[in-house]
């Protein structure tokens, strides 16, 4: 009859099988939620193998929305063929055990070729991902038990499920891996799905799955504590280690993500490892008088080695340090001997938002040496950055940075020219293949150091104390620079591809790469 209400089911269909809209929502939230802490945690499960570079957020991002595209799709097609009741259960309990599992499963394979890593990768986020979003069509078509209904149920759910993905996007960001290892995170959260996956089978079908899908939750956690792990510390931003010298009774070596990012001798601040820290040493040496105490900003924290050869080489230099991880400045003072003397103040901050803050012409010297994953972050390399740079430096003040690049070493020329265009005086400091002062030579590419001022560089001062350093580096300016950047483009707030410019890394290059 014209005007009167059906069900959108087939005739026979029992009418009890209808959800209520409390039990509908919760389960609608849950999922969406669970979906996205699964799809952050991953790229921090994900970074010691593979980077945090825009192209693995990338790659996580497209699969996590494969998944939901797969998921929903597939849901809803089996909740018209099946009886939706019995599907919510399995979804539910069956990603749970894909989730408790994922930590274990990626670092036992870590080691694998990339595309078999990539390929593990992908299914432990596209399995439970699909099937915790065929949880929401799935619900809805319970929830449909009348047609004049439906554009309330399907809007009610669809905004449920979007606020349970802004809440695990927010809880997981703010404050689960803030507080928690990326394995105690899934491994919970796995746990949380099968007790719901308990819930519902047992008021549907009894307890008949739930000791399996319990038992795959334990040996995910059990597996996890005996899988390759690579984390003395889960960070806010990275996985770190610290690695004792067994050649310097104090030498400690800071692993992020895998790389070595700095070395500190906590004996002898003065020893420096890394040759580019060599480098921007012999800069700053050159450039200020010996022993001068200096004000000074770093861009980037790491190890703090720089800080720490300051304040030994120029008593009374002020330093202060812009350094985003709270996580990896707690390392550098419970195990790299950080402690409050020597005038080194440590900001937890986005070292863009730092420079902000700082007083005009309130500084001798910035140094950077920020690093996200394989690059200095993009919004540290513009023109607008390099120009609040300008601004809190003094007249005579030195800006000098480390730059990491590959292959044909775009980036590096492009960030050099984006400085010519806002300071005076630039160069460039490096591996003579590297800069263009030896053309029978390939570039190697590595770290590369560029200086920036508004006063002459003293190039044959700042040669020599490359020299006396012994790094096989040299020092290139004026034409010869020019030629060097060619017609690379600026960078600015409105066009910085920095993860383009940049070549791949490749661990079979040289380990120099994200050294502080």
């Amino acid at each position: 009859m014209t005007g009167s209400s059906s069900s959108p089911v087939a005739a026979g269909t029992p009418r009890d099988r209808g959800l209520g809209p409390r039990t509908a929502a919760v389960l609608v939230f849950g999922s969406s939620a669970a979906v996205l802490v699964v799809e952050i945690v991953a790229l921090r499960l994900l970074a010691p193998y593979l980077g945090l570079t825009l192209e693995t957020s990338t790659m996580v991002i497209g699969i996590a929305l494969t998944a939901i595209a797969a998921g929903s799709w597939l849901g809803g097609r089996l909740a018209d063929q099946v009886n939706p009741r019995r599907l919510i259960g399995p979804s539910l309990g069956v990603s749970g055990a894909a989730v408790a599992l994922t930590p274990a499963v990626l670092r036992t394979t870590a080691e694998w070729a990339p595309v078999a890593l990539l390929l593990i990768a992908a299914l432990t986020i596209l399995v439970p991902g699909a099937l915790l979003s065929a949880v929401t069509p799935i619900v809805t078509k319970l929830r449909l038990t009348d047609l004049a209904e439906t554009g309330t149920v399907v809007g009610r759910l669809s905004g449920v499920g979007t606020v349970g993905a802004i809440v695990g996007t927010v809880l997981t960001g703010f404050v689960l891996i803030a507080r928690l290892p990326v394995s105690g995170i899934l491994i919970g959260l796995g746990t949380l799905l099968v007790v719901g996956s308990a819930l519902v089978e047992w008021r549907t079908r009894g307890w008949s799955s739930t000791p399996a899908l319990a038992l795959a939750v334990v040996a995910g956690g059990l597996a996890t504590t005996v899988a390759p792990g690579g984390c003395d510390t889960e960070t806010r931003y990275h996985c770190a280690r610290v690695v004792t010298d067994p050649d310097r009774a104090g030498g400690r070596t800071l692993v992020l993500d895998g790389v070595r990012h700095s070395y500190v001798d906590v004996d002898d601040p003065t020893h420096l490892q890394f040759a580019y820290v060599r480098a921007i040493a012999s800069v700053v040496d050159a450039a200020f008088p010996e022993g001068e105490p200096l004000a000074a900003h770093h861009l980037g924290g790491g190890g703090l080695t720089f800080p720490r050869y300051l304040a030994a080489t120029r008593p009374g230099t002020r330093s202060l340090v812009s350094e985003i991880d709270g996580g990896v400045v707690r390392i550098d003072r419970d195990r790299l001997g950080l402690g409050p003397e020597g005038g080194i103040g440590v900001r937890v901050e986005d070292g863009r938002l730092g420079l902000r803050r700082l007083e005009t012409g309130s500084r001798d010297l910035v140094v950077g040496d920020a690093f996200g994953g394989v690059s200095v972050p993009w919004h540290l390399t513009t023109v607008e950055a390099m120009t609040d740079v300008r601004r809190v430096l003094k007249e005579d003040g030195l800006y000098v940075a480390n730059l990491i690049d590959h292959g044909g070493l775009a980036f590096a020329r492009a960030e050099v020219a984006t400085l010519g265009k806002t300071f005076e005086h630039v160069a460039v400091v490096g591996k003579p293949s590297d800069i263009g002062l030896d053309p029978t030579a390939p570039s190697e590419g590595g770290n590369l150091v560029v200086l920036a001022s508004d006063r002459p560089v003293d190039l044959r001062a700042t040669q020599a104390a490359l020299d006396a350093r012994q790094n096989g580096w040299r020092i290139t300016a004026g034409d010869d620079l020019a030629s060097w950047i060619g017609d690379a483009r600026l960078l600015t707030d409105d066009h910085a591809p920095v993860d383009q410019l940049l070549q791949a890394y490749s661990a079979d290059q040289p380990s120099a790469d994200r050294r502080r």
